[in-house]
């Protein structure tokens, strides 16, 4: 009696264990459901990987969601990747104003200071004379803001 019920026990194992399906059917079957072109599957034990470059999270949950609900797939790994978009930030447009208005604008600017002269030539201010030291700053500043190429600051300061 004692040997039957260990036969019995064996062969109601081995049966159950055969009746489980393999992992080379598990994947075969995931392939076929999926037909995902860039993502893969591989089974270990019943245990599904999955593999890949998805489009975004929703598309990774719903291939992991279909991977579980394969009969056989005891649990699922989701290592499918989303790739990072390659956007690079526009860079600012930079606004050089031509000569001619720099030349009149500039004009105006270096009215208010006496022994003071500017030139405008390709964009680039370039500035002459003497100033004095608390001027030099404002003066620098509201050239700039005139959008030049480039302040060329030759001035002596008194």
């Amino acid at each position: 009696m004692k040997i039957q019920s260990i036969l019995l026990g064996m062969g109601l194992a081995v049966s159950l264990l055969s009746c489980s399906p393999k992992d080379a059917d598990l994947e075969k079957e995931i392939s076929e459901k999926l037909n995902t072109p860039g993502v893969h599957v591989t089974v270990h034990e019943g245990v599904a990987t999955i593999v890949g470059t998805c489009d975004d999270e929703a598309f990774k949950k719903n291939i992991e969601r279909s991977v579980k609900s394969v009969q056989g797939v005891k649990s699922v790994v989701n290592n499918c990747e989303i790739p990072v978009p390659n956007v690079e930030p526009a860079a600012a447009a930079v606004v050089i104003n031509p000569d001619n208005e720099l030349d009149k604008s500039v004009g105006k600017v270096i009215k208010a200071y006496d022994g003071v002269s500017a030139t405008v030539v390709g964009g680039v201010v370039t500035l002459s004379g003497e100033i004095k030291k608390e001027q030099l700053q404002p003066l620098i500043q509201s050239v700039q803001e005139l959008k030049p190429k480039k302040v060329d600051n030759k001035l002596t300061i008194k």
